[in-house]
């Protein structure tokens, strides 16, 4: 966990480390062997976690930040300040399409989203970054049907 100072500290990147490092080890992914775990970190401060949970029925699986982000619903809560997800992949992991879209619901287009390897953060993107010129919920502000 070398690599996750220095971030600002509201985002509380260690304590989102230390999350996702722990639910990353009750995932359920015995047909890709990719575990993965992802921290949420809300305005109250709260912190909800997720992981991966596969499937036999591939498309019925879900993915770390799925889970999290019914955590942080679930509790009542529906505003990201930061997300971090980690796996154990040499490259940079990210977030799937699916998971951008479903963060984006949640997330201002400056959210901080920190993809990290065991060896702590790899790289940092803003949901724009991840996401350009996305649908989000204020493209349907003032919607008249």
């Amino acid at each position: 966990m070398s690599n996750v100072s220095g971030f600002p500290e509201s985002h509380r990147v260690p304590e989102l480390f230390q999350a996702a490092l722990a639910v990353q080890r009750n995932a359920y992914a015995p047909y890709s062997h990719f575990p993965v775990g992802a921290a949420i970190l809300t305005p109250s401060g709260r912190i909800h976690a997720g992981c991966n949970v596969e499937n036999a029925a591939y498309p019925v699986g879900s993915c770390a930040e799925a889970g999290a982000i019914a955590a942080m619903v679930a509790a009542g809560e529906t505003e990201i300040v930061a997300l971090l997800t980690i796996c154990d992949s040499i490259e940079v992991g990210t977030c799937c399409g699916g998971c951008r879209q479903r963060v984006r619901e949640f997330a201002a287009l400056d959210t901080p989203i920190y993809a990290c390897g065991p060896d702590g953060v790899r790289a940092v993107f803003t949901m724009e970054g991840l996401l350009p010129t996305s649908f989000g919920p204020d493209n349907l502000s003032g919607f008249v049907s």
